[in-house]
């Protein structure tokens, strides 16, 4: 019988979690994490990690296992999984199940990445400069010119990450969208790609709902506690960012952190509002992906 792994991807509320444990209980499969933030140790709620009962259901890897003080990126994430991966099939394993909705950790797995140049500190610190004084907007005019073909899947709200692609750029002298190998590397298993997907209406009022979830759990709680992090890569990420403008405006009075949300309410309708376009950028990302095979719920 072929080696095979089995990729569900799907934008986030969509309901990859439990489509996932079926599938691993019909194959007799774990489930294999592939999603960027779930890996963090410290981030539970705003990451909708499986909860007690789904993760007692079948056994899952990648998740919380990471500290968001840790170095981590879809390079290690390929050379971990596919060790993973490996070690399952030799137990036995003849179809294997991933889940999540980061692209770049499943191009990882399916194609791999070139070598990506190292952080170079000192232009960082001009780029993270240039935002504090230009605004993001700067730095995304000039990826749009530098990279083209990068400009549409990246998250326009994450600093981290647009930081990060006009590093490369800028360091390397070439698109930050070149690093993805044109020809991929080969893997000795089939890889079988699918994307949930559901009406945009009821996909966006699951997000909402969602979000009033985390809430109610205590998300809020889960943010002040990672507060000392908060300039962390791993916390550059809807839902956290949101929470810590609004909890700068404890600050006010003190002249040290500018207010930019003024309410809670406000913060979790902009938590909704980013977690919808989010969820739009994952479908441009996957409808961009012709051998995705598109499952309707």
């Amino acid at each position: 019988m072929p080696r095979r792994l089995f990729i569900i991807a799907g934008p986030t509320g969509v309901g990859k979690t439990d489509y996932a444990i079926e599938q691993a209980l019909r194959y007799g499969s774990p489930v294999i994490n592939c999603d960027s933030r779930q890996i963090y140790k410290e981030m539970s709620i705003g990451t909708a990690v499986p909860n007690a009962s789904q993760l007692a259901a079948v056994r899952h890897y990648f998740i919380q296992t990471v500290s968001v003080t840790e170095k981590y990126d879809a390079g290690q994430y390929e050379t971990d999984a596919l060790e993973l991966i490996e070690h399952l099939f030799a137990q036995g394993h003849e179809t294997l199940v991933m889940c999540g909705g980061s692209g770049f950790y499943i191009d990882a797995v399916c194609k791999g990445f070139n070598n990506m140049p190292s952080t170079d500190p000192e232009l960082r610190a001009a780029l993270s400069a240039r935002i504090a004084t230009e605004g993001l907007d700067s730095l995304l005019s000039e990826l749009r010119t530098l990279d083209p073909k990068c400009y549409p899947f990246i998250d326009k709200s994450n600093p981290h990450r647009v930081l990060r692609a006009l590093e490369v750029c800028l360091t390397s002298g070439r698109p930050f969208s070149s690093f993805k190998l044109s020809t991929p590397k080969t893997r000795n298993f089939e890889i079988e790609k699918f994307c949930l997907t559901r009406p945009r209406e009821e996909l966006y009022s699951r997000i909402d709902a969602r979000v009033t979830k985390m809430m109610d759990a205590g998300l809020l709680d889960e943010v002040r506690s990672l507060l000392p992090y908060r300039s962390l890569p791993a916390l550059q990420t809807v839902g956290y960012r949101e929470l810590f403008d609004y909890l700068d405006t404890s600050c006010v009075g003190a002249g040290s952190c500018p207010a930019r949300v003024t309410s809670l309410d406000e913060a979790v309708a902009l938590i909704q509002q980013h977690t919808r376009n989010y969820a739009k950028r994952q479908l441009t990302w996957w409808r961009s992906d012709k051998e995705v095979r598109w499952i309707s719920l």
